[in-house]
């Protein structure tokens, strides 16, 4: 039976080591990147997000070295990319309950927030309750969360949501892994949903409209993608994403000489965008 409380993806965790410089790196890319928010010091980590309709991409880095963070340091002495995937869920509590009464150790949920600017001038605070699933539970490699979000208004702000590449949502994440049909049974049997066979790889939906997680190997990937945007990609793990654009030719204009047109695609190579490949889809 699929889990009742996990609504689909809500946000990947693009884990940064220049959290600034990667901000204007996205901006160039035609993105519009949220003022700068800190979390707690227990965290020790600051933000930006990029926001779409339903989803959103989060840059994450380390402000100050604390335990909870370690092992996203841990992740940034390997490479920068996405960490970490967060599902949306509509009650943490129970969704943790729900992971427990199916033997898997849910940590949490844990509340915290952060403050945001407004874009009046004034201030406001985002506020999170979520769980996670055991940090061995990682299919491909890719630590998975649930959030709940308790302030949509100050997180889904309008004035964050429009793009001048035309961004609105996220079609999929893809993760290289070396047993794809194994990564991608895991995260099924992590999130009750169905695994269906693709000509490159293993799908495995998030939940409702939203994206989905493709899983492939190495001969996958360069299926996919020409040689120049693979580089600078990670040898596994989340190593794309896969963005909705409504308009493509806007696209390829915000992204200038660093978009690559391939097929019905223009894509950033990994090496532009903090080890992630993003692609852009009509």
């Amino acid at each position: 039976m699929p889990l009742k409380h996990i609504l689909g993806l809500d946000h990947v965790v693009v884990t940064v080591r220049d959290l600034d410089a990667s901000a204007r790196q996205w901006q160039s890319l035609g993105f519009t990147v949220s003022p700068r928010g800190t979390h707690s010091p227990i965290l020790g980590s600051g933000n930006y997000t990029i926001m779409f309709g339903d989803d959103y991409v989060e840059l994450l880095g380390i402000l100050a070295e604390t335990e909870h963070n370690k092992p996203t340091r841990d992740f940034l002495k390997e490479r920068e990319g996405i960490e970490r995937a967060a599902f949306t869920t509509d009650d943490a509590a129970a969704g943790a309950d729900e992971l427990k009464s199916r033997g898997l150790e849910a940590l949490g949920p844990v509340h915290f927030g952060r403050p945001v600017d407004l874009p009046n001038g004034g201030k406001g605070e985002a506020k999170f309750n979520v769980f996670r699933w055991p940090l061995d539970e990682n299919p491909g490699s890719l630590r998975i969360f649930a959030c709940q979000h308790l302030t949509r208004e100050t997180v889904w702000i309008p004035e964050l949501q429009s793009h001048a590449n035309g961004a609105s949502r996220i079609i999929r994440v893809e993760v290289l892994a070396d047993d794809p049909k194994a990564a991608a049974e895991h995260l099924s049997r992590l999130i009750d949903e169905p695994v269906k066979q693709q000509d490159d790889g293993w799908l495995v939906p998030s939940g409702g409209k939203r994206a989905d997680f493709l899983f492939y190997d190495a001969a996958g990937l360069a299926k996919r993608y020409p040689d120049e945007v693979r580089v600078g990609a990670g040898p596994g793990g989340a190593v794309a994403i896969v963005l909705a654009s409504s308009d493509l030719d806007g696209a390829a204009k915000a992204l200038g000489s660093v978009g690559v047109r391939h097929g019905a695609a223009v894509s950033v190579p990994a090496a532009s965008a903090n080890g992630l490949i993003v692609s852009f889809l009509p």
